[in-house]
């Protein structure tokens, strides 16, 4: 962490980035509502009950909900009518959240609060508020969500515990939220007209998640180019690839761009690396009329999991970042039903839907798998004799035959490209519930979880492609001719297994290693280094 991952964060509905809600997730960064954002909520309120007083119509107000809102409810049994509400939809099952993500998520729904047009009271944006600052996190399951009505089962349990009921975590594990809260002398919130269905009518589940995932997906790609500027330099391969002229001028995708950016900087200083005129050279006092160069010599022209790690990191990155404005606007918006606008304008309309973020999930997804198919192909050209330009099979150290090396633990990540390959896209599984109500939805959350589940199979497909990069240095000899980026890596590696001689279990060097890029370490060390030259 940085020394400002623990600043405070402003939460005012308009300019929540997901950096900050990583900060206020992962490092517990406090937050501030500004008194503008619960001024713009009370007058919102004041509004809306100008709206009921005067007998309007409101659905989930004066009405019942979904397939309901025919049968009138007498606003006398306002809070009953919220409460009953949360009650019913705390249907969530499967495991919960862990801390972090559930914190996202509460971040994500006191933002679109904030924004002022939902009409609840400022003591709600203001309790869940104090349950960041306060540490206080709602047991919230995973499944249950379809995306429209927003993210209804989730939201429905972090509602559930700001008025005394449902669950919290402590120590990860789930406890009444009554004691939790008397011991924070909290007393439990009594809902209000409306307060029940903006709680839990949004995309706030989907949108806090993917906001952690948009973070960590940057951070992946980062360090797998990290990973594939070693193994570059561990099959003594060419800087041409990366020259800026070909990606610049030639084809300028902004991500390819900063990819091959990343690569110029990754290899700057290897002495295993050459660029193109001086392989061009080398080939053409080699090449004599009639005899082939052999393959071992020839650099010039390596396979497309080498050189074409900008055009595809590259692309990855741009879907990062498309995924990155998309879940941003969300973050910034005001997204249950109905709104409430100056002047008294009431909207009835469906922007608790997920749609957009549910096709940025499922883009995520998508990048993130062929990121992991990139790694893996490269370590099978490592551990391939015949691809791996003169390093033994298998990187076996010891005697071949009686040890195998590498050829073991290239099952796994063979085993979770396939895995990733059958998580399909979500957002078109619309299934009809609610009496047909909700005909159309987005499963933006799905979405969400499966991109979750792609990230975190990729750190144990880029560990086993990092293991391999530093035993092709060490069977190389090659360490001491390496730049200062694949020394950090090699080194970090090093620091966490040790290389392989004869053969031993290697379930816990994977696991290890993937601990590690899963906490952003390779690209820290890599760029402690770097500053440190």
């Amino acid at each position: 962490m940085t020394h400002d991952q623990t600043a405070e964060v402003v939460l005012d509905g308009a300019t929540l980035n997901t950096a900050a809600v990583r900060r206020i997730a992962e490092a517990g960064a406090p937050c501030a509502v500004p008194a503008d954002a619960l001024h713009a909520a009370r007058f919102s309120r004041e509004q809306f009950e100008k709206t009921v007083r005067a007998g309007v119509p409101v659905y989930g107000v004066t009405t019942g909900y979904g397939e309901m809102i025919y049968m009138m409810v007498d606003p006398s049994k306002e809070t009953e009518l919220q409460t009953n509400l949360v009650r019913s939809h705390s249907a969530g099952v499967g495991p919960l959240f862990p801390a972090v993500e559930a914190r996202a998520i509460v971040a994500a729904r006191l933002n679109a609060l904030a924004k002022g047009h939902s009409a609840v009271r400022p003591e709600i944006i203001t309790r869940l508020q104090s349950y960041l600052n306060l540490g206080i996190v709602p047991a919230v399951p995973e499944i249950g969500s379809l995306g429209a009505s927003g993210d209804l089962a989730p939201l429905s349990h972090i509602a559930a515990t700001l008025i005394g009921e449902g669950y919290v975590l402590r120590d990860g594990k789930p406890v009444p939220t009554g004691p939790v809260l008397r011991e924070h002398g909290i007393e439990p919130l009594r809902l209000r007209f409306k307060e029940g269905l903006a709680l839990i009518n949004g995309t706030s589940a989907m949108t806090g998640l993917g906001a952690l995932l948009v973070e960590r997906a940057d951070e992946q790609v980062r360090q797998a180019e990290i990973v594939a500027a070693l193994v570059i330099e561990a099959l003594r391969g060419s800087t041409g690839p990366f020259q800026p002229e070909g990606h610049d001028i030639a084809r300028p995708h902004p991500g390819q761009i900063a990819s091959a950016r990343h690569m110029r900087e990754l290899l700057a200083g290897s002495g295993l690396t050459e660029s193109h005129a001086e392989l061009r050279q080398q080939f053409a006092d080699r090449k004599r009329p009639g005899e082939e160069v052999q393959r071992t010599d020839f650099y010039l022209q390596k396979a497309y999991s080498l050189r074409a790690v900008p055009q595809v990191l590259g692309a990855v990155r741009d879907t990062v970042e498309h995924a990155r404005r998309t879940v941003e606007i969300e973050l910034n918006s005001a997204n249950d039903n109905p709104l409430f606008f100056a002047g008294g304008e009431v909207f009835h309309g469906a922007n608790f839907h997920g749609q957009p973020v549910a096709f940025v999930m499922d883009y995520l997804t998508i990048a993130l798998t062929q990121l992991g198919v990139l790694s893996e192909r490269r370590t099978n050209r490592m551990l391939n004799r015949h691809l791996s330009y003169g390093l033994p099979e298998f990187l076996v150290a010891g005697e071949p035959g009686l040890n195998s090396g590498f050829a073991g633990a290239q099952y796994p990540a063979t085993a979770l490209v396939a895995e990733n390959r059958t998580i399909g896209p979500a957002s078109i599984q619309s299934v009809p519930s609610n009496g047909d109500n909700q005909d159309i939805v987005s499963m933006g959350l799905i979405a969400a979880r499966n991109a979750r589940r792609v990230l975190a199979n990729n750190d144990l497909i880029l560990a086993v492609e990092l293991l391999a990069a530093a035993q092709a240095v060490d069977v190389a000899g090659r360490r001491d001719r390496l730049g200062a980026a694949g020394r950090a890596a090699y080194d970090l590696t090093r620091s966490i297994a040790p290389a392989l001689g004869e053969d031993r279990y290697m379930a816990d060097d994977i696991e290890a290693v993937a601990g590690s890029l899963t906490r952003g370490e390779l690209w820290r060390a890599v760029d402690d280094r770097k500053e440190n030259q």
